[in-house]
């Protein structure tokens, strides 16, 4: 185990854990966090050992939000929203844009940019007592964190506009009925059930995986050309590497595939 205060680093095997670590203040996320959240993804991205990451929070919650005492107190002191919301939104392109499957686990809160860090990930599983609130329009603001983005995708733009415009609790039951939630867990398996699902997508196969996210992604704002021609550009890769020669002689001989990402 290894991290700032604020963030704990676990690895096992090949899954990559990190823990917000703010407990008292509801893993809010003032500069540290952010910062230590930033090159921790940087490191799981760029670690060839790593093949999943899992993104969870300590004390019965995930994220509240942005640290808004120090937010206000930055701003006040004459740091620029830009220079603030930046690294803030670099931690989402990072969830989004490593080939590696994030998966969240959330528990308590999840709201404001803490329902973005939690819907920028690819799968998330919620506890029972799990939700997730957009919150910004209660003290005025909107999403900074992707929301827009995110959630017309996930839930179609009338159900996502009814989520931004009112900011109301979305309990882990709707959550799961929305689509939000890729599972709903008991409390205590939360934790054990997502890095179950973070050690099966750890022993897949690994250029695939990232192919598969990559072209999901992307076909969000692609034409059906486009998303073929991805395809086909993919497969391409894939059919030449040494993990579908694997796959295909695991299966013949019935027996567990060892991918290596070659």
């Amino acid at each position: 185990m290894s991290g700032l205060s604020s963030l704990i680093e676990e690895t096992d095997d090949k899954v990559r854990i990190l823990r917000l670590n703010r407990p008292a203040a509801m893993n809010a996320l003032d500069t540290e966090l952010v910062g230590a959240l930033g090159a921790a993804l940087v490191r799981a991205r760029d670690d060839a050992a790593i093949r999943a990451i899992l993104l969870t929070g300590e004390g019965g919650s995930f994220c509240s939000g942005a640290d808004l005492k120090e937010a206000l107190a930055t701003l006040g002191q004459g740091q620029g929203l830009d220079a603030r919301v930046a690294p803030f939104q670099e931690n989402i392109r990072l969830i989004a844009g490593t080939p590696k499957p994030v998966v969240a686990a959330v528990d308590g809160a999840a709201v404001g940019f803490g329902a973005d860090l939690a819907l920028a990930c690819d799968l998330r599983l919620l506890s029972v007592r799990a939700y997730l609130q957009e919150k910004f329009v209660g003290i005025g603001l909107m999403p900074d964190g992707g929301a827009t983005f995110h959630l017309p995708r996930l839930v179609g733009i009338g159900r996502a506009l009814e989520l931004l415009l009112l900011g109301e609790k979305i309990e882990a039951a709707r959550a799961l009925e929305l689509g939000l939630a890729n599972r709903v867990v008991a409390v205590e398996a939360l934790f054990d059930e997502a890095l179950a699902l973070c050690r099966r997508l750890a022993e897949g196969p690994p250029l695939a995986l990232a192919r598969i996210k990559a072209a999901t992604r992307a076909a969000l704002s692609s034409t059906l050309d486009e998303a073929l021609a991805r395809e086909g550009a993919g497969q391409a890769e894939l059919l030449r590497s040494a993990d579908l020669a694997e796959g295909v002689g695991a299966w013949a001989a019935r027996r567990k595939a060892n991918f290596q990402g070659r």
